[in-house]
């Protein structure tokens, strides 16, 4: 099985699906009930039906006393039970049944006529962190409704619970927002796309766009929401705000004039002006994002916001005097702020990308540590709660391995057993902040993944270690038989359809030769970081000058 479970008992004989079975549930348990008779009819061909309050073949029901999203499992010959520390338990219960039965159980119509058998087993089950988080990049190439909705079911079926939407960036702006048309209008659409690495200077010609209506969204969350993923949005400011500032000019800082959305992969040097009319414009948009996401974090990002034009602007600079600040840090700083006092109002938690902790920020936002687990350390000091996302673990867009047909090769090489080598909790973290690190998040960056079959060529199987290392306890024997139980999961991708990279390679139509990638060593990729970091790691003298980012 995969995740691995905490506990797993074999018992005496076997259960046997037939048309006859039943899936009865108590209250609390109706939507698991209905998913887990879709999941089963479709593949059996069974009519199989739920009814509440009755006894099935398959029973379902809730335990408060239980971990919330634990769960125990029970084949008997007689009987399958299902108790969940709440329905989410449920739900995991039902997902690790589902591994119980052959692989073709995955398919969405029949290919077999049975027997659907059960092993007669016990399994008590519950996961390491809450936080069991995948981000997907639709700013870069956009994924269709029908793409996103394919990931949910494929990350649920890993135990994983957080769908993190990347929806703005310089290449692109994927959310429509009723008061601001233009975003989409404009923000939307590039006229071409870089092919392979940006250092090689070449372009499709080919325009690229696309973006989510709000119902589009409206069915995003609610189709999660049955499989108990919440839907965490990003819509990425002061930098990363290229195609924003495309759409509404005045945005900007003027430097050089109009601007488009950006169509080179890597960093814009546009980003956001400082003045009160920008706070107002995003603090709209950021209400109808909450709208839109129930989800309690909502994202800003936060990253890799190039301060040259603050540091060219008059605006800029009378803004940094007028506010008593320091240099271009804590300009950013007081942007991020105004935002985390908004969201705060509104019940909710600002969470972004490790920079949002340059120059100052009070305690009570969400980090994503993705520089490194002394970002972490640093952030959970700091007072905030902490996902452990770091580059050189959990970027499933790095390159799998040094095969030279792997497509579009970028970043440090990031295998299968690199992933699930991820510690997610830093050796330093001391123990009395333990509390405040939520979980972990695998990221796609999808500027060289622009169809969702090379978004599963990424992901999978690297995806499914991240899941074992999200969900399953650490005091098991290491990896415990991990390779072969992946071995046999690969039906299981096979039966839902997913592309992902073979063990041995990439098959013929998985490579790229006509898109150059940009391999790293990772002496040089740590040699960056230790450089990005340092603004936010090194102690500050009060007066000293700027520290470039």
């Amino acid at each position: 099985m995969l995740p691995l479970p905490a506990d797993i008992r074999p018992l005496t004989g076997s259960f046997t699906l037939t048309e006859a079975t039943t899936i009865g549930w108590e209250p609390g348990c109706a939507e698991v009930a209905r998913w887990l008779t879709g999941a089963l009819s479709r593949p059996t061909g069974y009519p199989l039906r739920a009814a509440h309050n009755g006894v099935g073949g398959i029973d379902l029901n809730v335990d408060p006393d239980t971990h919330p999203e634990g769960y125990r499992l029970r084949v008997r010959p007689d009987r399958i039970t299902i108790t969940g520390g709440s329905p989410a338990g449920v739900f995991y219960g039902a997902q690790s049944l589902r591994q119980l039965l052959p692989p073709q159980v995955y398919r969405r119509a029949p290919v077999r006529s049975g027997p659907w058998v059960v092993p007669g087993v016990e399994i008590v089950d519950q996961p390491r962190f809450g936080w069991r988080g995948v981000m997907l990049d639709v700013a870069r190439h956009f994924m269709p409704v029908a793409g996103v909705l394919r990931l949910v079911d494929l990350i649920a079926a890993h135990k994983l619970n957080v769908l993190h939407l990347h929806l703005t960036d310089d290449q692109g702006w994927r959310l429509q927002i009723r008061r601001y048309p233009r975003l989409t209008e404009v923000g939307a659409w590039r006229r071409e796309s870089m092919v392979g690495s940006r250092q090689h200077e070449r372009f499709d010609g080919r325009p690229h766009g696309g973006y989510y209506t709000q119902d589009d969204i409206r069915e995003i969350v609610a189709y999660a929401a049955e499989r108990f993923v919440t839907v965490v949005p990003e819509i990425d400011l002061p930098g990363h705000t290229q195609a924003a500032i495309a759409a509404y000019p005045h945005l900007g800082n003027g430097a050089d004039g109009p601007v488009e959305v950006c169509t080179r992969w890597g960093v814009s040097s546009h980003v956001l002006n400082v003045s009160d009319q920008t706070v107002a414009f995003f603090s709209h948009v950021l209400d109808e994002v909450m709208e839109l996401f129930p989800s309690r974090h909502i994202g800003i990002g936060g990253d890799e916001c190039r301060k040259d034009e603050w540091r060219a602007s008059p605006a800029a600079q009378q803004r940094l005097r007028e506010l008593g600040l320091r240099d271009e840090d804590e300009l950013q700083s007081w942007f991020v702020q105004r935002f985390q006092r908004h969201l705060e109002a509104h019940g909710r938690v600002l969470f972004g990308w490790d920079e949002i902790l340059e120059g100052s920020l009070p305690p009570g936002a969400t980090v994503a540590a993705w520089r490194g687990p002394a970002l972490a350390v640093a952030a959970a000091r700091a007072g905030h709660d902490v996902v452990a996302c770091w580059d050189s673990a959990a970027y499933l867009d790095y390159r799998q391995s040094d095969h030279p047909d792997e497509p579009i090769p970028v970043g440090t090489v990031l295998t299968v057993a690199d992933v699930r080598a991820f510690e997610p909790e830093p050796p330093a973290l001391p123990a009395e902040l333990r509390h405040r690190l939520l979980g972990a998040q695998c990221n796609i960056w999808t500027e060289h993944a622009d169809q969702p079959r090379t978004v599963d060529y990424l992901a999978f199987p690297r995806l499914c270690a991240f899941a074992e290392v999200a969900w399953s306890a650490t005091d098991t024997a290491p990896w415990h038989g991990f390779d072969a139980r992946l071995t046999e999961h690969l039906s299981r991708l096979d039966a839902l359809g997913v592309a992902y990279r073979p063990p041995d390679g990439p098959l013929p139509w998985q490579r790229r030769p006509d898109a150059a990638g940009w391999p790293r060593e990772r002496a040089d990729r740590d040699a960056e970081l230790a450089a990005l970091t340092g603004n936010v790691l090194s102690p500050r003298e009060p007066g000293t000058g700027p520290i470039e980012s």
